[in-house]
């Protein structure tokens, strides 16, 4: 497979605005087929991920996408949280849509180390995100970099497609065919144990483990908090 095969980034170029407006009106974030009966949606991780890390912490939503909704809905909660995206079009979006958070986005290339020293954040965001990046990029780059730039004790909230190869589905809230890298779900937790992380396991009524849903388009994803031990 080419490693530099685009995934999403002519997307996002030609549907920033249309995706920040999707993402803000939570239009593709209820959940389907869900393996934790409090997993509903977008809200419940949101929620969840608040319960986990206190107010005031540093954050990171690494592929924040086109307007970065996470990171102004944190920082309005109180986090001292910026967001990272590699496409132009997408920070633009979100520069425009909320001028408070415009010095706390910026372009940055996932696929490349990232700019940060070791152990600056207490949690890292990374929803739905090296689906568009090739295997070996992910787990060579860009999981080890998100586990470097957060401290012993962070905070990992990690989405991902999960199967076999590379999907093709089209999206009806944008007329197009999208693109997805699928991962291995055990793939992606032996990296993460490899790194020091620990998956945040459910508790009672709360969001926890390895969980799964569907999204409207459909697709089958991964989400899980990691906390990292070491």
């Amino acid at each position: 497979m080419d490693e530099d095969l685009d995934f999403s980034e002519s997307f996002y170029r030609q549907h920033a605005q249309r995706y920040a407006e999707v993402s803000h009106k939570f239009i593709q974030s209820v959940y389907t087929d869900v393996s934790h009966p409090g997993l509903t949606g977008d809200m419940d991780l949101i929620k969840r991920l608040q319960e986990l890390v206190p107010k005031g912490a540093r954050g990171l939503d690494a592929g924040c996408g086109a307007g970065a909704r996470d990171v102004f809905h944190f920082w309005q909660e109180g986090y001292d949280i910026y967001g990272v995206d590699a496409v132009a079009e997408n920070i633009a979006e979100a520069r425009r849509l909320h001028p408070d958070i415009a010095s706390r986005v910026s372009v940055a290339d996932l696929r490349k180390s990232l700019d940060y020293s070791d152990g600056y954040f207490d949690f890292v965001l990374c929803n739905a995100v090296i689906q568009h990046i090739q295997p070996t990029i992910a787990m060579g780059t860009t999981l080890p970099e998100l586990a470097r730039v957060l401290n012993v004790g962070g905070l990992l909230q990690l989405m991902f497609k999960y199967g076999v190869g590379v999907a093709t589905v089209h999206d009806v809230d944008y007329g197009a065919d999208r693109v997805f890298q699928l991962y291995s779900v055990d793939d992606v937790l032996e990296v993460l144990e490899g790194r020091g992380f620990r998956v945040v396991p459910k508790e009672g009524d709360a969001l926890g483990g390895v969980m799964y849903f569907k999204d409207p388009k459909p697709m089958d994803h991964c989400v899980l908090f990691a906390r990292r031990e070491s």
